[in-house]
């Protein structure tokens, strides 16, 4: 089960507490501010700075 529209509007980056989004794969919620990768496992988003991936801008 994907990600609902509903818990995508209540979830912020931890880290700044600034917007998240879904990333074109669909695996991962990106916040560009922080350029962090929060993955999701088992439709579970993984909100944890320790694990977040760094991202390279685009």
């Amino acid at each position: 089960m994907p990600i609902s529209e509903e818990l995508l509007r209540i979830l912020c980056c931890p880290k700044c507490k600034g917007d998240i989004a879904l990333n074109e794969s669909k695996d991962g919620l990106i916040c560009k501010t922080c350029m962090l990768l929060y993955p999701i496992k088992d439709d579970i988003p993984i909100m944890l700075i320790d694990e977040a991936i760094p991202v390279k801008p685009s």
